[in-house]
């Protein structure tokens, strides 16, 4: 089915309220939900709304808490005491704004804070505040080293933002081939996934949503993912002092505390060589380049995403009927 955003987006506020979100909490949390939805990733979407308002009743996340914070030279410590992901993120993103305005760029970590969900929305708000934003994190083991079969590594996505004179160019992408999201994603609509995507817990390929799960997702680009993913790893972890994958719980779960971590860094562009302006023009350079079919111009990293909320703003967002009826009955109990 189809549900108007603002639907969707005053219901998700109305769950989180009733869980003790303070509304400005609520707000934020519940526009990270639909913005995925909107932009077709539904697997960082409003299936994590019952399993995080679980993690709310047992304690594992805190409606209130925005963390506590510690600078040391530019770089911002942070201790999320157990808080909605986007609502830590977003206190330490404030709170390094006027470091990076003054010494021309900031770093922070974070632990012990919920699942931060799409990175993008955050590198998009930094890119909107005038400054060029980079955000990694980490999760559960989910990703099978390259050459092996066993879950070793997070997913371990990572997204830029970088301010032009028109939109911002944002790239977000997970170092696996797929997010586990997606995996769950593909098992609640009932839909096979490709073979190339996951092995079972056997360490076989499977197009099996539900054998995907127990099992281990592909690196993208082989070696390559794989190398990326796993520095990925090292440097969340020297930074956010967080768990490494093996270890790391309380993204897909509802009955362990978060300790994976994230790392947001924020840079004035204003700070280096200052050619903004033809930032832009570049990237339209690039979508009036030759396609291979010239009846798919090409694109930039974003622009899909951006057509996605456009259409899904006129139509709805695209819903499965089980999830829905879910929402609703938590609504009416």
């Amino acid at each position: 089915m189809r549900v108007p955003p603002q639907e969707l987006l005053g219901l998700a506020v109305v769950l989180l309220e009733r869980h003790g979100v303070p509304q400005r909490h609520a707000q934020l949390q519940s526009d990270l939900l639909i913005e995925a939805e909107l932009r077709g990733l539904p697997s960082h979407g409003l299936q994590r709304l019952p399993r995080l308002l679980s993690r709310i009743r047992q304690g594992l996340a805190d409606p209130e808490a925005e963390g506590t914070m510690r600078w040391d030279r530019s770089f911002l410590s942070v201790d999320g005491q157990r808080g909605l992901g986007p609502v830590v993120m977003m206190a330490a993103i404030g709170e390094m704004s006027s470091a990076a305005s003054r010494n021309g760029m900031a770093a922070g970590g974070i632990r012990n804070a919920n699942h931060i969900g799409m990175l993008a929305y955050y590198a998009e708000a930094i890119a909107a505040s005038g400054f060029i934003g980079i955000v990694l994190s980490t999760s559960e083991a989910l990703v099978h080293p390259y050459g092996g079969t066993q879950a070793m590594l997070g997913t371990n996505p990572i997204a830029i933002g970088i301010p032009t004179e028109r939109e911002p160019f944002v790239l977000d992408l997970a170092t696996s081939l797929v997010s586990m999201g997606k995996i769950h994603s593909h098992a609640l609509r009932g839909e096979a996934i490709p073979e190339s995507w996951a092995v079972d817990a056997a360490g076989q390929p499977t197009t099996v949503a539900e054998a995907a799960k127990a099992g281990a997702i592909a690196p993208f680009g082989d070696a390559k993912g794989y190398g990326l993913g796993l520095a990925v790893e090292l440097l969340v972890a020297a930074l956010a002092g967080s768990a490494f994958a093996p270890e790391v719980r309380g993204t897909l779960d509802d009955t362990h505390a978060a300790n994976k971590g994230d790392v947001v860094v924020m840079i004035d562009p204003s700070a280096g060589a200052g050619n903004g302006g033809a930032l832009a023009a570049y990237l339209n350079r690039i979508r009036d380049s030759r396609p291979l079919d010239p009846a798919r111009p090409v694109a930039v990293p974003g622009d899909g995403a951006r057509a996605r909320r456009a259409a899904a703003m006129a139509a709805g967002i695209e819903l499965p009927d089980a999830l829905y009826d879910d929402l609703k009955a938590l609504e009416a109990a």
